[in-house]
């Protein structure tokens, strides 16, 4: 209970200091919305002040800051600048799908990786340890977005067997085939979310379960005439599973900026699309709402690394 406690009071202070960088740093960006073209060219001064009035930036920084900062707490990240809707509305109606998409590709890479690597190593220097370590060179140097344009081309543009774009069909459908339909959409971020994944941690594994293979304790276990599967469940699996553990912690910020491309790409209305566009339009409120729920389920994610770590090894140190 004291760890968890100590987790959640770090996770609120990062939170605090994420919040005061983005806030500043948002704020410190050239030009705004209201100055950069985006409003009918025709409208007065009078009338920008008074909209700068009705959204709370004719206040002084710091009263903006602690205004805002107070609201989070209900969930209340202020009105787009574009839609005139609310922020928190419009990243909810987006959150779920990439969250689809980075935990399905985050289980992917982890049994995918997990099983290449072990396999690398057991066949060291062998044929198929020379075809593991070939994709995962190709995996860990191909960009995210030169990768989805390989995929369009080929699967959609050429063979014809996926949507090149969008989350639906144009026909709309209902019960089951609503959701097959837009599993059929995600194949190909997905995928490409997954490949690219692929590249360091199958390295990384490879080169763990090589260190084990040469430790004194396996060669005992080896020389107790102990089977491959006994081998591996005792001896390899527990002792990868906790630095793996950490690996992926420590890639879910990549996973989750890595959905701002890939979204925009393939046209998935998603948190990255979303963030993407907010960019473009200068639309301060959704892209402070959408950095500030990144931070959370990326710092969230961490804490559940580190207590699935303690689970793991319950005689690591607990600071």
């Amino acid at each position: 209970m004291t760890e968890l406690l100590k987790k959640i009071s770090y996770i609120l202070f990062m939170l605090f200091l994420i919040s005061l960088i983005s806030f500043l740093a948002i704020h410190a960006a050239p030009n705004s919305f209201f100055g950069a073209g985006e409003l009918n060219p025709n409208m007065t001064q009078e009338a920008v002040a008074a909209l700068k009035a009705v959204y709370g930036l004719d206040k002084p920084l710091s009263e903006q800051y602690i205004g805002w900062v107070a609201n989070i707490f209900f969930l209340n990240f202020g009105i787009s600048f574009v839609s005139g809707q609310e922020v928190s509305s419009e990243i909810l109606k987006r959150l779920g799908v990439t969250l689809v998409m980075n935990i399905t590709a985050l289980i992917a890479v982890f049994v995918i990786s997990l099983y290449l690597g072990i396999k690398s190593a057991l066949h060291y220097e062998k044929k198929s340890d020379y075809i593991i370590r070939q994709i995962s060179l190709i995996s860990f140097s191909m960009p995210s977005y030169y990768l989805a344009l390989l995929f369009i081309i080929l699967f959609s543009l050429t063979l014809d067997l996926f949507p090149i774009a969008g989350l639906h069909s144009i026909e709309p459908k209902d019960g089951l085939s609503y959701y097959l339909d837009m599993t059929w959409h995600l194949v190909l971020p997905i995928g490409v979310m997954v490949f690219v994944g692929l590249g360091s941690m199958i390295i990384y594994i490879r080169s763990l379960t090589l260190e084990i293979l040469k430790s004194d304790y396996y060669y005992f276990a080896v020389s107790r005439g102990l089977k491959k599967k006994e081998l591996l469940r005792y001896y390899i699996l527990p002792n990868l599973l906790p630095p793996i553990v950490t690996l992926l912690g420590l890639s879910l910020p990549g996973l989750i900026g890595g959905s701002v491309i890939l979204e925009s790409i393939f046209g998935i209305e998603g948190m990255g699309q979303l963030f993407f566009m907010s960019a473009l339009s200068r639309d301060y409120p959704v892209i402070m709402g959408t950095l500030m729920i990144t931070a959370f389920l990326t710092l969230l994610g961490n804490m559940v690394a580190d207590l699935i770590l303690l689970k793991l090894n319950p005689y690591m140190k607990r600071s």
